[in-house]
């Protein structure tokens, strides 16, 4: 790239630290096969004094991108012209102060928050992500698209590119999807491919056809997928009168969100938008719990950007030949081989962040617990509140300490488990309905 632009893709691999424009098109670098970063050169961008600044562009939500809860924003992802930014109003989300919940679990009142992104157009956070990818998308003047899924993302992947007009394929595994997000993907006309293996083999394909077919990829591997999830902090952050929260709780996964995370707060750092930089939790389910195992156990760390390949390597060939295939019940985080592990080391580095791993009897009684209390989640969300319970009784998150939980997703993303787990009164927080004669007597009775 002979000239820097105000915003370009670099390599993050420190050896190769290739840079590109953005009006190329890539998933992972040309040279090294290593993630993407979006870059800024700071100096050409006008960005705010404050971030408070931000809040006047709710007078002016009548216009499409100060409506957007991410476009809103748009400065801090300023990498394509307006003339090419797509949306569906995507980010008109909500932080919740849930002091009921918080009681329940031994915080203090004002110290919850539940973010909750279940409320985008396609029930959630993925819609994030996508207004700036398919933005990208357009300008590069993409026709074709695809990704790989465990529901979420076919959801919002086949929404938006309905929204441009784009041909859609998504790649599944066998019987590993909610049925929930997946009827998302059919009804907004996607062709659904379902591959005889897991969320890994479908990533892995993904690639391959979108190499081999030139299709726009639309997996977290792309980097400007994560600008636009970089939003759900900045609305967090407005959320709190624009102060810095001491905690962050997000699922694991492919760990687009923990790695969009990490960026948005070394950002706004960097611009002195914010004196300090919260620290970062990251779940994930027992079943799928690679980050747990790499970080906690074999002590992976970012290292300044040299990572050690050869333990990544080595426990992925331990997976290989044990023939391991992740299992929760929170499908959204049913995954072994994460894309964004690196990305994620980056945050974990930024923030000083911690990982853990909880059960999947653990995440059905933390989604019981977020529906008794006011919201509702698919599984995947209330691992966050199951991580903070964790946190709370190993005193790293202490009671007075302010903490954001990320709710990736509505209720009704997968209502299967919902109903499994209430329909028999055997679970910590089951709420069954009851049967009753048709007699009003008997119902009364029941009643009191």
């Amino acid at each position: 790239m002979a000239e820097k632009q105000k915003a370009f893709q670099k390599c993050i691999n420190l050896d190769c630290g290739s840079e590109f424009a953005c009006t190329e098109e890539f998933f992972k670098c040309p040279k090294c096969s290593e993630l993407l970063d979006i870059q800024y050169d700071w100096d050409q961008i006008k960005t705010p004094a404050k971030l408070s600044d931000f809040a006047k562009r709710w007078a002016t939500k009548n216009q499409r991108l100060d409506f957007s809860g991410v476009w809103r924003f748009r400065e801090l992802l300023d990498f394509c012209p307006d003339e090419f930014k797509v949306s569906i109003g995507e980010g008109q989300t909500l932080l919740q102060r849930n002091d009921s919940l918080a009681e329940f679990i031994g915080m203090k009142p004002g110290c919850l928050h539940l973010q909750y992104e279940g409320l985008n157009p396609s029930g959630s956070f993925k819609d994030n992500g996508m207004t700036a990818a398919f933005s990208h998308a357009k300008m590069v003047g993409a026709k074709s698209c695809a990704c790989a899924s465990t529901g979420n993302t076919s959801a919002a992947v086949a929404l938006y590119a309905h929204l441009c007009q784009m041909k859609c394929t998504v790649f599944i595994g066998s019987g590993r999807i909610a049925f929930g997000k997946l009827s998302q993907a059919m009804d907004y006309g996607a062709k659904t491919i379902q591959i005889l293996g897991d969320f890994d083999d479908c990533m892995k394909q993904v690639q391959a056809v979108c190499t081999e077919l030139k299709l726009y990829l639309l997996n977290s591997l792309n980097p400007f997928r994560l600008e636009g999830q970089k939003t759900i902090m900045y609305r967090i952050l407005e959320g709190l009168n624009w102060e810095v929260p001491d905690w962050i709780v997000v699922p694991g996964g492919n760990l687009g969100n923990s790695s969009a995370f990490g960026k948005a707060f070394a950002e706004l750092k960097q611009l002195g938008l914010i004196d300090r930089i919260p620290r970062l939790a990251i779940i994930n389910a027992t079943g799928a719990d690679t980050l747990t195992e790499l970080v906690n156990k074999r002590n992976l760390k970012w290292n300044g950007g040299r990572v050690d390949n050869k333990i990544i390597n080595d426990f992925y060939a331990e997976l290989t030949a044990k023939k391991f295939s992740p299992h929760t019940c929170a499908s959204a985080i049913e995954i072994s081989r994460p894309v964004n592990l690196k990305k994620c080391l980056r945050a974990l580095d930024v923030c000083n962040g911690v990982v853990r791993a909880v059960t999947d009897e653990a995440i059905t009684d933390a989604k019981a617990l977020v529906g008794k209390f006011g919201l509702g989640c698919e599984p995947a969300s209330a691992a966050s509140l199951a991580g903070l319970e964790v946190l709370l009784a190993e005193k790293i998150i202490k009671p007075t300490e302010k903490v954001a939980c990320i709710l990736t997703g509505h209720c009704l993303k997968d209502p299967n488990v919902t109903v499994n787990y209430h329909k028999e009164k055997t679970s910590k927080y089951s709420n069954p309905p009851v049967e009753c004669p048709n007699d009003l007597k008997e119902i009364i009775k029941l009643m009191s």
